[in-house]
Parts: structure tokens; sequence; C-alpha cells
């Protein structure tokens, strides 16, 4: 297992660089630069060629990007355009309240899904089962955008219940939300397939309890699948973090990450871009060991 978790913390390095690349040269696609935020009859165009040689913009492209990917490598990502500070300190700054609002939605879809895709499963064709499926199939048909705004519109401004800026309840309600129906309907199947499974049948012949055999034998079984699409969830909520933290001011790097695009601001794309990398390759990561420890046939150390 230590090899095997190394050896994916080395694939880290090639995975990196090569969204770096992808991201770089991506936004400098677009037309203009950041100097247009100085677009401004009374600055002389002799101060905007300064500013561009003083934040590198001179430089061919390719010039831009090895030169941001030596000093990214001393894990310095430059200043931000807007407010000079480092990009490192600006977002770390801001991710404290992005991992609080991840690590609380994250935690509340997976004490309501499993529980729920069990109940549905061992109660199948139930009124709970027959209506779970169908908020479900609902839930998966609303953009999150949309649903933001419609827990706004209805917790913040008609019922006045929570404010609408700045607190965490509505935009987790909101992820929370928008990524409960798709983990339940998963669990739901996992755990029909393993009940048909002729192990569970014997368990039930032998006379163990009903509660032994869906939660000792069962559920185990059933989680593995589930624990890989748990890794795979990551990119969706670090990407409905930007779009969440945005409509409900949130101040997190989402927040931020929005900003920074529509201020042109490079340096702080690209920081967030890597922090955001990491953390869901790492998560993937965790999801590997933790597909071993749920099914202790597997193992990713190299046979002798």
């Amino acid at each position: 297992m230590t090899r095997y978790i190394f050896k994916r913390l080395l694939q880290l390095i090639p995975l990196l660089i090569g969204i770096t690349i992808i991201t770089f040269f991506v936004m400098h696609l677009a037309p203009g630069d950041p100097t247009a935020l100085y677009a401004d009859p009374n600055v002389k165009p002799e101060e905007l060629i300064r500013i561009r040689a003083n934040w590198g913009l001179d430089k061919p492209v390719p010039v831009q990007y090895f030169l941001w990917l030596k000093n990214a490598a001393k894990l310095d990502f430059g200043t931000s355009y807007i407010s000079g500070k480092p990009v490192v300190e600006e977002i770390f700054e801001r991710l404290p309240a992005t991992v609080l609002l991840m690590g609380l939605s994250f935690f509340l879809i997976l004490l309501i899904s499993i529980p729920a895709g069990v109940i549905s499963a061992v109660r199948k064709g139930s009124v709970f089962d027959n209506a779970f499926t169908i908020v479900s199939f609902v839930f998966m048909s609303i953009p999150s955008f949309w649903l933001a705004l419609v827990l706004m519109l209805i917790f913040s401004l008609k019922l006045e219940w929570f404010p609408p800026f700045g607190n965490i309840v509505l935009p987790c309600a909101t992820m929370v939300i928008s990524g409960l129906a798709g983990i339940t309907r998963y669990q739901r199947a996992s755990m029909l397939e393993v009940l048909n499974q002729e192990y569970i049948k014997v368990a039930r012949a032998k006379g163990l309890p009903e509660r032994v055999v869906i939660y000792k034998h069962a559920l185990r079984n059933a989680l593995i699948p589930i624990v890989t699409l748990l890794g795979l969830t990551l990119p969706d909520l670090f990407g409905g973090a930007f779009i969440i933290e945005t409509i409900f001011a949130w101040p997190g790097m989402g927040r931020l990450g929005v900003s920074a695009i529509f201020s042109r601001n490079y340096p702080v794309i690209m920081g967030i871009t890597i922090f955001t990398a990491v953390l869901i390759v790492l998560g993937n990561l965790l999801a590997d060991v933790g597909y071993a420890i749920v099914d202790p046939r597997i193992r990713y150390a190299k046979k002798e």
C-alpha cells in the first residue's frame, strides 16, 4: 500500500504540469490582457507598457509559462494583480471557508444518501422507495444555480430565516441537495445487487437476524462501488463551489476564482487551478485507499 501511494504521488507531478499547461495557454487565448483594467483616457500608453513589463506580459507566452513554472516549483505563484498580495496568501485566506463548506456538505451527503439508499433497497417498491425515487430524479434534473436562487428567494427573502449572503446554511443545503440524489441511487442499485447474491441467501437460511445480514454482510460489499464514486464526486463539488460561493457571497476559493477570471487576474487563476487539482487528486487517492479498506480482497502492493 505504501509503495502504491508513493507511486500515485509521483504521478501527480506530470499530471499537474499538464493541467498548468492547458490552463495557462487557454487563459491567454482570450482577447486582451489584464492591463485592460487600466484602460482610461487619463492613463498614458507608456504607463500601460510599464505595467505590462512589471507583470511580465511583454514576453512571449511560452516564456511567461516557463518563468511561472520555475517560480511555482518554489511555491511562489506570483502576486495578485488586484490586491498586490502573494497568491498563496490570498488562497490560504479563502481555503478554510471552502474546506468548511465542502467538508460539511460531503459529510451530510454521506450521512443521508447511504442510509436512504439502503432503506430504499431493503424496502424495494414501498412508499418510501417510490417517493424517494421521484424526489431523487427531481433533484438530479435541477441545475444547482437555479436551486440556489430558489432557496435564497424562499428562505432569505420570503421567510427571512437566513441572511442571503455570508451564511453557510443555504450554500451547504444547495450542495447537499444537488449531490444527494445521484449517490443515493447508486447506493440503492449496489445494495439491490448485493442482496441478490448467494451468500446473502445462505446467511438468511442460517437464521441470522435481518439486521446482521443487512449491515454486517450486505452493506460492506455494497459500499465498494460507492467509495470509488465518492472520489469522483470531488470535482463536481469543487465545480459547484465556484457557482454556489459566488451566488451566496461565501468567502471561499470558488468566489475568489470567479472574481479572478472576470478581472483576468492570471496569477490567482493559476494558483487556484493548482490547489484545486491537488485536492481533487488527493481525494481520489483517498478513495482508492478506502476501496482497499472496504474490500480486503483488493491489494495494491505488487505480488511477489
